[in-house]
């Protein structure tokens, strides 16, 4: 491929990744949004985390079955108690971190 090809190639995978975020942000900078869709738009986050981490926390690798005693939801309990109490981003990783090197030195 020529140079050419490649800043043409570089510049349709940015305008790909960057126009579908921009265009909601710039129509809707302006616009009052239902306190429904805010609170709606809130929970995203959440329920992609939850979908990331359920997998891993409750399902063996092959064949996929559910599963209650693996160390990463034993060790995710009391680091999910311990975020609630504290609200520290950073304790928090540092105390998972920590009970999941236990849990893999105990276990």
């Amino acid at each position: 491929m020529s140079f050419n090809e490649y800043l043409l190639l570089f510049c349709g995978m940015g305008a790909v990744t960057y126009l579908p975020r921009a265009l909601p942000l710039l129509y809707l900078t302006h616009k009052k949004l239902p306190q429904w869709l805010i609170d709606w738009l809130g929970l995203i986050p959440v329920s992609i985390l939850s979908a990331l981490l359920a997998p891993l926390l409750f399902c063996s690798d092959s064949p996929r079955t559910l599963q209650f005693g693996k160390p990463e939801l034993l060790v995710a309990i009391p680091t999910l108690l311990f975020a609630l109490k504290t609200k520290s981003l950073g304790g928090t990783v540092l105390v998972g971190m920590f009970l999941y090197w236990l849990a893999g030195y105990v276990l």
